[in-house]
């Protein structure tokens, strides 16, 4: 089984493989901390960190870097805003990424380099260019001459003239060409500043990310990954200046997950439809959300409204009634060997959902066509799992929780502690009910079920004994 990724550079699909070994390098571009993270950037955060994890279950060694941009125009006006130090302010918001990201079961790379630890890395990046002539200095900034790097544009496929005009341009003054982009800024009175060959100044945002990416994995990554909104200028930009340096390829894969819409509309913040991480999960669980995420494939763009995140609900509550069936079996069989026998069929269709489980994401890491693969898997087995089957096969039971462990440790979807605690609280409901009924005090097993019908779940007496279910979900 073959991993196929689009690369970006070559607008197709390909054949993934590390170019040492099975080492795979891996580069994220982070987020800049001055804020806390929106619902676009945790797509590219849980995106690529369920990427990484699959690469790994395929056998190879990730080493990820995922860079924190510390310095930056926005991080110095907002700290200037909130009257506090660019530094305090940075430390705050990545204390506060971290928090966002344990909630989203989002894993900490290899690498988490800051820019301002690796001023040295980017002033000798930068000298190397100003040795090789890439640059010209104005007005005490460094800049760097994309004339003189001749596949300017490779990335984003356009040419020169075309790229002017989304370039940014600086009215402060002229530019041997539109495009031209800062390396190092002179620095501003009262802003953070670092001694360099050219006087006091900052990096540019770009070379920030060449500088970390090259220092950790090499003069050539395997893979590069971040938003689309990242391909020009960004990664256009960084392809210059790291090839203009090294003289070899950047990256050979470079990927990009599409735009997150707001109800139809691209999230800005013109248009004040920023929706934060935070917010989201004081109103979602976790896995809700990256089933969201994973609900569209990653190239595509993506609609969260209530419909999406009421649907994402939805499956989570389906996982959650298929972990209390297999619990509730696992739980009555445990201490009877009668109810065990041989179910070839089952468990040779396990190793069925496994493999297109895989296949699906190993063509272009297609989660939807895999959720799709999941949600069979449920309906499948929620069958086999009915209490009025009376049997069941210990190793089929044991290669469901191996299926299911495969899928948690790659896509991290399934519910976490918040589950345990809400069903040992409805469980102590059943228990007592249970204990009524015995005693035939059959007003008080009434009201248990009512209570535990207000909670939004349903007890279903079976065979085997009572269990309780979400009622959506039947």
């Amino acid at each position: 089984m073959e991993t196929q990724l689009f690369n970006t550079l070559t607008q197709k699909k390909e054949t993934f493989f590390p170019q040492e070994g099975d080492k795979v390098r891996f580069y994220v571009c982070g987020p800049t901390v001055y804020d806390l993270i929106h619902i676009g950037n945790a797509r590219v955060f849980v995106v690529f960190d369920s990427l990484r994890r699959f690469l790994e279950h395929r056998g190879w060694e990730v080493i990820m870097v995922q860079n924190f941009t510390d310095i930056d125009d926005k991080i110095i006006k907002r700290a200037e805003e909130l009257g506090e130090s660019p530094q305090e302010l940075a430390e705050r918001y990545i204390a506060e990424y971290w928090h966002d990201a344990e909630n989203l079961k989002i894993r900490k790379a290899t690498f988490h380099p800051r820019a301002t630890e690796h001023i040295e890395d980017i002033i000798a990046l930068i000298k190397i260019l100003e040795e090789k002539g890439y640059t010209y200095e104005k007005e005490g900034d460094v800049l760097f001459d994309v004339s003189r790097f001749p596949s300017y544009g490779k990335l984003s496929r356009k040419n020169l003239d075309e790229l002017v005009e989304g370039a940014r341009v600086e009215a402060r003054y002229e530019k041997k060409n539109p495009a031209d982009f800062v390396l190092w800024k002179k620095a501003k009175p009262g802003e953070p500043s670092w001694e360099s060959p050219w006087g006091e100044g900052r990096p540019g945002w770009h070379i920030e990310c060449s500088a970390m990416s090259m220092k950790y994995l090499g003069p050539t990554l395997d893979i590069h990954a971040g938003g689309i909104d990242l391909i020009f200028p960004h990664h256009e930009n960084e392809i210059a200046q790291s090839e203009a340096a090294t003289g070899k390829p950047f990256a050979r894969f470079f990927l990009h997950n599409g735009y997150v819409n707001i109800d139809q509309e691209k999230m800005s913040k013109s248009l004040g439809n920023i929706v934060t991480v935070r917010e989201l999960t004081q109103k979602y669980e976790p896995s809700v959300l990256r089933l969201a995420i994973f609900s569209a494939h990653y190239r595509s763009p993506i609609n969260l409204d209530e419909n999406l995140l009421q649907s994402s609900r939805q499956f989570e509550e389906r996982i959650k009634n298929f972990l209390r069936n297999i619990g509730f079996i696992e739980e009555k069989i445990k201490d009877n060997s009668a109810l065990l026998k041989e179910d070839k069929e089952e468990y040779h269709k396990i190793d069925e959902f496994s493999r297109s489980f895989q296949e699906a994401l190993a063509d272009d890491f297609n989660t939807p066509q895999a959720l799709g693969v999941l949600g069979e898997f449920l309906r499948f087995f929620n069958q086999y799992l009915s209490p009025r089957r009376g049997k069941w096969d210990v190793q089929v039971l044991e290669k469901i929780r191996d299926f299911l462990k495969m899928v948690e440790e790659i896509l991290g979807i399934l519910p976490g502690k918040e589950m345990e605690i809400s069903d040992e609280a409805i469980k102590k409901l059943v228990e007592e009910r249970e204990r009524a009924r015995r005693d035939k005090d059959w007003e008080r097993g009434d009201r248990l079920r009512e209570e535990i019908k207000s909670r939004g779940y349903v007890v279903e007496d079976t065979p085997l004994g009572p269990r309780f279910f979400k009622m959506e979900e039947q």
